[in-house]
């Protein structure tokens, strides 16, 4: 079969981003709601802001704005990461960034399938932050086996994605019949089970350990446990979502709100509880609750160079020491007012971010009369202050720790379980995802230096022309 007869990797991912949005908004309803409250705060914002409509459309962002999605699961066992970094693959999707939960009480490290070119994120930028269960975690020795046993047992991918995953292995890719049966397939490994595959005392057990323990050994598979839209006014679709029936949760997770966004800002509103059956020794069943799906949004700013994240890290951590924000919201308004405060230390102008080293920037060229204006010098700064070329900020395609365990914890509620010593194993965890991840801040730095690169090409042939 020729590359020409291949559905596109990015192509399977829109579809699969597609279908799983439909089987959220299916099993989740109010997620359906908040991508209305989403899409009406993204046209309102853009009609408001023509500059930043400008940047976005400058950028190639415009379209995909209110299309973005990224999900999140949680995996047991290193066998499950190894074949789920196959089944990404292939939807063009790679690992992206190493993350430590532990050091937030979170008993999991993590990292983010996405597409990575500009074009395929143009395209479809559908990510999915996916973590692993740290099981040397575990403190209870005799529970910590409980849960490798029962992990042990389960198959979380049919017998057909193994065989669709092999075959676009070998062949090079998957024509549209197969691409069509592996989303469907792949679809009913993220599917929420009713049933668990433990019996109640022992699932109360692994919840009293901590309640993502519980979520990840107690069920058939990782189903998806929210869904994100990107929204450009994330304090706007907050203060909307109680009037339309949703109970977010009391602090944005992030940075402040700022004229120039930096990083990543979440919130998300409230897990559900929702009724499941606990298998009992004589086969019958016995219903009780898990709580573990909500709906999520976020706002994405610019994406911060190793220098602009110790800042950030530096400012945050300021914040935090003087408020440190409650998992009930009791003190909301203070914790807010603490970092507003913090964060006047980060400056707040896209020309001082960029000659500070702070965040990283894509250079094009801008237009003088109609036509390319010949660099003199090759001196980019010089060039910038003529109006010949023009920067725009790279946007953050990734997720913060920080913020990421904040949603964990927020959701899972007040004394979720032990605290853990932050032990991050990088090594370990690309052990068993049988490859290294991409380091974010690399990709970001060679983003920027092609945008210069192409810049300076250009303007070359411009001036051998004139």
């Amino acid at each position: 079969m020729t590359a020409a007869q291949f559905m596109s990797s990015d192509d399977i991912r829109a579809a699969f981003s597609a279908a799983m949005s439909a089987m959220y908004r299916a099993e989740v309803p109010a997620y359906g709601t908040l991508l209305s409250l989403v899409a009406e705060v993204n046209a309102r914002t853009l009609a408001k802001n023509p500059s930043l409509r400008a940047s976005l459309a400058a950028t190639g962002t415009l379209d995909r704005v209110s299309e973005e999605r990224h999900g999140a699961i949680r995996l047991g066992t290193d066998a499950e990461l190894a074949m789920m970094r196959r089944v990404f693959a292939v939807m063009g999707m790679v690992p992206v960034g190493y993350y430590d939960l532990s050091e937030a009480g979170v008993p999991v490290h993590s990292t983010a399938f996405r597409p990575v070119g500009d074009a395929a994120l143009r395209q479809n930028p559908f990510r999915v932050f996916t973590s692993l269960l740290r099981l040397d975690l575990i403190e209870d020795a005799a529970l910590r086996e409980e849960a490798r046993e029962t992990l042990a047992t389960r198959r979380i991918f049919s017998d057909a994605v193994i065989a669709l995953v092999e075959k676009a292995e070998a062949e090079g890719g998957l024509d549209a019949d197969d691409a069509t049966r592996f989303i469907a397939e792949v679809l009913d490994t993220f599917r929420w089970h009713e049933q668990a595959s433990v019996e109640r005392g022992l699932y109360a057990r692994f919840h009293d350990a901590h309640r993502l323990v519980a979520d990840v050994v107690s069920f058939k598979g990782p189903h998806i446990n929210h869904l994100t839209p990107r929204t450009l006014d994330i304090d706007a679709v907050q203060g909307m979502m109680p009037g339309h029936g949703i109970a977010p949760k009391a602090v944005i997770e992030g940075p402040p709100a700022r004229n120039c966004p930096i990083l990543l800002r979440q919130t998300s509103f409230k897990a559900l509880e929702e009724s499941v059956s606990f298998p009992d020794a004589d086969g019958s069943f016995h219903v009780g609750s898990h709580t573990a799906r909500f709906g999520e949004i976020e706002q994405r700013g610019i994406a911060l160079t190793p220098k602009g994240r110790s800042l950030y890290d530096s400012l945050l951590n300021e914040a935090r020491a003087h408020v440190r924000p409650a998992p009930d919201g009791s003190n909301a308004d203070e914790y807010r007012a603490a970092l507003e405060d913090a964060f006047k230390g980060f400056p707040d102008d896209w020309d001082e971010i960029r000659r500070r080293g702070l965040g990283y920037f894509a250079y094009s060229l801008a237009y003088n009369d109609g036509r390319l204006v010949p660099a003199e010098g090759g001196d980019l700064e010089a060039m910038l202050v003529a109006g010949i070329v023009r920067f725009d900020p790279i946007v953050y395609e990734d997720f913060l720790p920080v913020s990421a365990a904040g949603i964990f914890q927020s959701n899972l509620g007040d004394g979720a379980g032990q605290d853990f010593v932050a032990s991050p194993n990088q090594k370990r965890f690309e052990q068993a995802l049988g490859a290294t991840v991409l380091n974010e801040f690399d990709h970001y730095a060679s983003i920027e230096k092609a945008s210069i690169a192409r810049c300076m090409a250009r303007l070359e042939t411009a001036g051998s022309l004139g």
